[in-house]
């Protein structure tokens, strides 16, 4: 047995690759229009394994967007998506310039949540050490879920 992807549905193609593209960062590796069976697939990955996610697509995040656009549920059953970043709070401040909602800060340095246009919840976790806490991060309330 090997790991694939994971797929989250979308209401609004233009909305979710502002998010996941523009806004976090990820890029568009392929995309399959099926109109005869009213989707389409656009398959994302992290800038550093785009290369990877030619030959191993177990690295790509899978959007699909339904032409019969219906309202999505959000279950408990799913928790979030994680990507690890750089810079946490260089992330969130861009995220937050480009209009997204910090759910939940990055208090401590090295952990935040933000949604997509969906509300799909998005860890971002520091790549290797906690940053030092730092304002105005470190006092920033919760906000929402996530």
């Amino acid at each position: 047995m090997r790991y694939r992807h994971t797929m989250v549905r979308i209401r609004d193609i233009q909305a979710s690759l502002d998010f996941y593209c523009k806004k976090l960062g990820l890029v568009e590796t392929r995309r399959v229009d099926r109109p005869e069976y009213k989707y389409t697939l656009i398959f994302l990955a992290a800038p550093q394994d785009v290369e990877r996610a030619k030959t191993d697509r177990s690295c790509e995040l899978e959007l699909t967007f339904n032409y019969d656009v219906e309202d999505y549920k959000m279950g408990r059953s799913f928790g979030h998506l994680c990507y690890e970043v750089d810079d946490i709070y260089a992330t969130c401040q861009r995220l937050m310039d480009g209009g997204v909602t910090i759910n939940r800060p990055p208090r401590d340095g090295n952990m935040a949540f933000v949604r997509s246009p969906d509300r799909v919840s998005i860890e971002l976790l520091q790549k290797g050490d906690k940053l030092p806490p730092q304002e105005p991060w470190k006092s920033m309330p919760n906000v929402g879920e996530w």
